[in-house]
């Protein structure tokens, strides 16, 4: 295997991966930036770089600001490798990748994970039928494509983002059925204990009452409370309605797109291979892995930077990847302490203000218990292996103790998506079941290879 040198290699080219990978290269550090898309901007800033001006003015400031990151890695040493999907990392900071086809390798001093969040499953009755994705899901095509959905779409869950691509697609002309909230009266008056830190980050709290206003204005319906979500459409080519409650009230919104989301997560799987140390973060009910305030983890000269490391938003990714770049090139003997130190005290700075409105929002869109565990045993929680609630209930009464048993009971967490869209919620079942903690029970041992790959790719390295 033949494995090619570098100081540092960056996987991710979101906003923490630009920022971190810009700023070592300009303290003189040899970077290698990996990321699986043709251009740089991750999910936030997808296709940033092609975007034409009316399409960066329908998505509005703030994706636009993603322009002058992803223009500075341009100008910078950066070696940026496109259409690189990493599949291993190992404890000695060997970086292996698939591109074309072919296997490539680094071998790195140091290792900057930058893979940011993924959306958190939404189990409900219905969410597997054709017709449903997630809220980003279809960000993401307004972003690469600037298209949408045809026909009523409905929009569900909790979150800004949900109130955002509300916004996106008022201002693209695709006609809403209705914004459901799932966030209850009692996460408001949560939230209030949060208000006044919430107000010092001022500008956040007034683009949320700008969209809101917006949706007003366009007259879309809006719900709040809303809960027993339900997608109609069993025995049907794809959904065909909505359907919840509030406040003792059922509704049916008709819908030939429904597009759910309660929130983003730290994508761990790199973290949780490489046996780094994390815990169960009961504010945004997820996995974080434990860093310290240059993001470093457990193991020698890997860090991370961004939401992997806890959701946070882009601002604040950029100034963690920078931070995070800093602690390496310190931790690699390229700058000292003191140097270290005066470069970073700004932006620990500016990430404090950034992050005071975190505590807010998160007490303000706390996904219900209802939407992270079903009540219904027939709802599919692993969509790779087609388990079900009921069906991962039925391992605990068996004996089973914890997600990776899970694994041997049932096949839950072993198809394509690696425990991705369902590692959440057989953990919250299992604990709950259990009386237990999520902390206690844990989460799936995650190996390699971390992204499919065939043996003729694996041989071909």
């Amino acid at each position: 295997m033949n494995l090619e040198p570098v100081d540092v290699v960056v996987i991710g080219a979101g906003p923490a991966g630009m920022a971190g990978a810009r700023t070592l290269a300009d303290l003189g550090l040899s970077v290698v930036l990996l990321d699986e898309q043709s251009a740089v901007g991750g999910q936030i800033y997808r296709g940033i770089n092609s975007a034409s001006p009316a399409r960066r003015t329908l998505l509005g400031p703030d994706y636009a600001a993603g322009a002058h990151l992803a223009e500075a890695v341009k100008s910078t040493t950066v070696r940026h490798e496109t259409g690189a999907s990493v599949w291993q990392i190992t404890r000695e900071r060997q970086v292996h990748y698939l591109k074309n086809g072919q296997v490539r390798s680094f071998a790195a001093r140091a290792v900057l994970l930058a893979t940011g969040a993924m959306e958190r499953p939404f189990p409900i009755p219905g969410w597997t039928l054709p017709g449903v994705m997630t809220a980003g899901a279809a960000q993401i095509l307004l972003k690469t494509a600037g298209i949408g959905p045809q026909g009523p779409v409905v929009l569900a869950g909790c979150g800004p983002l949900l109130y955002l691509l509300g916004w996106q697609y008022l201002r693209a002309g695709i006609p809403i059925a209705g914004l459901v909230d799932t966030s209850r009266r009692e996460d408001y008056w949560r939230a209030r204990g949060h208000l006044l830190a919430a107000l010092r980050a001022w500008p956040y709290l007034r683009k949320g009452v700008s969209l809101l206003r917006a949706l007003r204005k366009g007259e879309v319906p809006h719900y709040t409370g809303a809960e027993q979500l339900q997608v109609e459409g069993e025995g049907q080519a794809q959904a065909q309605a909505l359907r919840f409650v509030v406040d003792g009230q059922s509704h049916r919104l008709p819908a030939s797109t429904v597009l759910l989301h309660q929130g983003v997560v730290p994508n761990i799987q790199f973290t949780q291979a490489l046996r780094a140390q994390h815990r169960w973060d009961d504010a945004q009910l997820c996995f974080v892995p434990e860093v310290d305030q240059w993001g470093a983890l457990d193991v020698p000269f890997i860090s991370v930077a961004g939401d992997g490391a806890g959701i946070g938003g882009a601002q604040a990714a950029a100034l963690q990847g920078q931070l995070s770049a800093l602690g390496l090139a310190r931790s690699l003997g390229q700058i000292t302490p003191a140097q270290r130190d005066a470069q970073a005290a700004p932006l620990h700075a500016e990430l404090e203000r950034n992050l005071r409105i975190r505590p807010f929002l998160d007490a303000l869109y706390r996904p219900r218990e209802e939407n992270r565990i079903p009540a219904r045993d027939d709802v599919t929680i692993c969509r790779c292996e087609e388990v079900t609630a009921g069906d991962v209930r039925r391992f605990v009464e068996l004996g089973c103790s914890g997600p990776n048993q899970a694994k041997s009971f049932g096949r839950c967490g072993m198809g394509p998506c690696q425990g991705r869209m369902c590692g959440l919620t057989v953990t919250e079942i299992i604990a709950k079941s259990r009386g237990l903690t999520p902390d206690e029970v844990g989460y799936y041992r995650i190996r390699p290879p971390i992204k499919p790959i065939t043996l003729g790719e694996l041989a071909s390295g």
